[in-house]
């Protein structure tokens, strides 16, 4: 169990209020709409209305007595600007903030971000690979370059090994794992024969994985 700081209730942050609680950590809520609070109290351990902006507010936080800082603000950049510096001058261990473009999240990671999310970019190139590609089941960006898929076992696979098929040379892929009516059994071995029931979790650089699955 952690505890973190949430900043930002709009429709992702209070979402992941909703998540948080689900995996069973403490949560501090804050946002400077009365509503949006009241909205997230039965989700989180404790809920404050104010103003990032101010730096008197912010230090009342004690942010750094949080494990995790979140910065959800979406519709107001200037202000997850400054609640992203305040958060580090108070010392918070940890802040992670969302940007809507990289612009954004350069200037985030030079004010004092540790780590960048992207949600409406994220959730575009999930769906843009998701359902695009017939064979793909589930699909994660890793990095900016390397990603996993989860896929459907190919059909002239079926009956061969992983060395016999040379994957890692052939294609420049690795088979993270494999899934049998939902067991995930991982880092096959070499010898591993495809049975063809199965499906794969390819993980690789996204260039190699594209011309995997074509």
């Amino acid at each position: 169990m952690k505890s973190i700081l949430l900043i930002g209730l709009g429709r992702f942050g209070s979402y992941m209020a909703q998540k948080l609680q689900l995996l069973g950590h403490d949560v501090m809520a804050v946002d400077k709409n009365e509503e949006r609070v009241n909205a997230v109290l039965p989700y989180v351990t404790d809920a404050q209305i104010g103003d990032v902006s101010d730096e008197a507010f912010m230090r009342t936080l004690g942010a750094r007595n949080f494990d995790l800082c979140v910065v959800a603000i979406g519709d107001d950049f200037e202000s997850s600007l400054e609640a992203t510096a305040l958060l580090k001058d108070y010392g918070a261990p940890f802040v992670l903030s969302r940007a809507a473009t990289d612009l954004h999240a350069r200037l985030l990671l030079r004010n004092g971000a540790d780590q960048i999310i992207y949600p409406v970019k994220q959730a575009a190139d999930y769906a843009a690979v998701r359902y695009t590609t017939d064979h793909v089941l589930e699909y994660m960006a890793l990095s900016d370059d390397y990603s996993i898929c989860e896929v459907t076992c190919p059909e002239e696979w079926v009956g061969k090994s992983i060395v016999e098929l040379r994957v890692r040379t052939q294609y420049h892929v690795s088979i993270a794992a494999t899934k049998i009516n939902g067991k995930l059994s991982s880092m096959p071995s070499p010898d591993y024969v495809f049975a063809g029931n199965e499906t794969l979790l390819v993980m690789g650089h996204n260039n190699d994985l594209r011309k995997f699955l074509r």
